[in-house]
């Protein structure tokens, strides 16, 4: 689709000041949207303070929990999911004090299906209980040896009794898409006759690729009348995908952990989902989640679990907004749509045009001269940008760098002399 043209560029030249900005849209959304399709009504259960502990590198305190819970909630999250609280004796007392600090969020506990875990869960004040059990014939012979008999009706117990508790309940079978569809068919709808919330399905061990979700999600969604949880393990890479594809087949709720730690590769991040989502309906993402919080809570859990965030992570890496070739440069100083899908400003987030190297275009660095207000014309630029070709050639230049190219080319030409700088500087070192 070609830009807008100004209304009043009548003669075909273009007008930078006063051109018309396209949104930020993508034009292969579908224009009638399917009638099963959450993609602009969706809920995120944030699991840092469970999925996320089962990271690595994790070992959150109380007074860490705290901070993070807290960070969450100012984002907007619609559940906090924390750890069991038969985990131990300080997972407990952590589920009673995140329960009791009135956030908007609701708080979640996450445990197994079983009687003694659902009284303990119960006993710390959380809004509800997600109960899980593993399904597949793997977790079935090798993890708790149950049959399906045994776990429909142990599951028949446990969600009776925190609905009669008046909790929130979600029941979850563990490795879905490595277990049997009659199997997993029958326990949904037989729990779903029970009152459960929501039903969950698992990509336990990140085996699923979209297509393969979207048909499971769609055939649940046709059986069982409640909400629809999903959770997305990243080993080979689709989680974001898969958890978007489960949205359009009429999946209600997603898990997602704050840079996507978790077991092994961890599962959806919260901020790749958030990215995503705002390419399908940004003005619900942006209604609804405070999207400026990101970096915030990305930083907060990145110092507690002793990693960096990813130079090339969704929306906060530091190569997120930042564009380098010529040809990408000059069209994004023109028109920030024509290579960002994703508006840096939403995210309290800075564009950066970089120029200190052979690939830049002389557009960039006129826009630079204008930022230093040098009044360097058309042509100065042109000439400036040929001696960083040339000086990037033997190593990049840093902004630093470049700047001083810039004023020492700008204070000789009152002189007539700019051209002898030109031919002077020979090394980067020089512009040090």
């Amino acid at each position: 689709m070609a830009p807008p043209r100004d209304n009043n560029d009548t003669d075909g030249s273009s007008n930078n000041n006063e051109r018309v900005r396209e949104p930020i849209v993508s034009p292969y959304m579908p224009k009638y949207p399917d009638p099963m399709s959450n993609v602009s009504k969706f809920k995120i259960i944030e699991s840092t303070l469970r999925e996320g502990e089962q990271f690595a590198n994790a070992f959150f305190d109380t007074a860490k929990k705290v901070e993070i819970a807290k960070a969450l909630d100012e984002m907007g999250v619609d559940y906090l999911e924390l750890t069991s609280p038969a985990a131990s004796e300080q997972s407990y007392n952590d589920c009673k004090t995140i329960s009791g600090l009135g956030l908007k969020a609701k708080i979640l506990t996450h445990t197994r299906c079983h009687m003694d875990d659902a009284r303990l869960a119960i006993d710390t004040g959380v809004d509800g209980v997600d109960v899980v059990i593993g399904t597949s014939s793997y977790l079935r012979e090798f993890s708790h040896g149950k049959d399906m008999e045994y776990i429909t009706n142990k599951a028949t117990e446990v969600i009776t009794y925190i609905k009669n508790q008046g909790k929130e309940v979600r029941f979850s079978t563990e490795d879905s898409f490595r277990s049997d569809l009659v199997d997993l068919l029958s326990i949904y709808k037989a729990v779903d006759k029970l009152g459960v919330d929501r039903v969950g399905i698992a990509d336990t061990v990140g085996c699923a690729n979209p297509r393969q979700v979207y048909e499971l999600v769609r055939t649940l969604r046709s059986v069982v009348n409640c909400d629809i949880e999903c959770h997305f393990h990243n080993d080979t890479g689709c989680a974001i995908a898969n958890a978007y594809a489960a949205l359009e087949a009429g999946a209600t709720h997603i898990d997602t952990s704050v840079l996507g730690i978790g077991e092994r590769n961890g599962i959806t991040p919260l901020g790749g989902l958030l990215a995503r989502m705002y390419t399908a309906d940004k003005a619900y993402v942006k209604n609804k989640y405070d999207l400026t919080k990101i970096r915030d809570v990305e930083n907060i859990v990145a110092e507690a679990v002793e990693v960096t965030v990813p130079f090339n992570n969704y929306i906060t890496g530091y190569c997120a907004f930042t564009h380098k070739a010529g040809i990408h440069a000059k069209a994004i100083l023109n028109n920030p749509s024509t290579y960002e899908i994703l508006d840096p400003v939403d995210f309290n987030q800075s564009r950066y045009v970089s120029i200190g190297h052979r690939l830049t275009g002389w557009n960039a660095v006129k826009n630079r001269i204008e930022q230093l207000k040098l009044g360097l014309t058309d042509e100065d630029a042109k000439q400036v940008t040929q001696k960083i070709k040339e000086l990037a050639d033997i190593r990049p230049l840093s902004l630093e760098n470049v700047d001083v190219l810039l004023r020492q080319y700008h204070s000789a030409k009152e002189t007539s002399s700019h051209l002898e700088v030109l031919e002077t500087v020979i090394n980067p070192d020089q512009l040090a």
